[in-house]
């Protein structure tokens, strides 16, 4: 995906938004397609990126991968290597993950409350 120029005004009010409130920063994360049902997988037990792609059929390798990366990046999962053929790697919430999970659902009970709701 192409980085946005730093120059224009959409990446500079988003900064600005960003360093208001930590909250805005954590919106953005979760707005990204995908990453609020990744979450949800793993802390359902599908640990693996094969479990996760076959919960999440119409997700792309490429998409799964780089979502993957971005919760590791911030810190809501582990990556787990096991030097093995063929190589296996586990995925597991970390605490704030979890924390962040048990917060999600209760937005998503909340959101059912509020009609028209998109």
């Amino acid at each position: 995906m192409a980085e946005r120029k730093v120059t224009s005004t959409n990446y500079q009010n988003q900064a600005f938004l960003e360093s208001k409130c930590s909250l805005n920063e954590l919106m953005v994360l979760l707005s990204r397609r995908w990453i609020t049902e990744i979450l949800f997988c793993i802390e359902e037990g599908n640990s693996r990126f094969s479990g996760i792609k076959e919960e999440l059929s119409p997700i792309t390798d490429h998409i799964l991968a780089d979502r993957l990366k971005l919760l590791e990046k911030n810190r809501l999962i582990n990556r787990q290597h096991f030097p093995e053929v063929p190589p296996k790697v586990v995925y597991t919430l970390t605490e704030k993950g979890r924390e962040l999970c048990g917060l999600l659902e209760k937005l998503c009970d909340f959101s059912g409350t509020i009609p028209n709701v998109c």
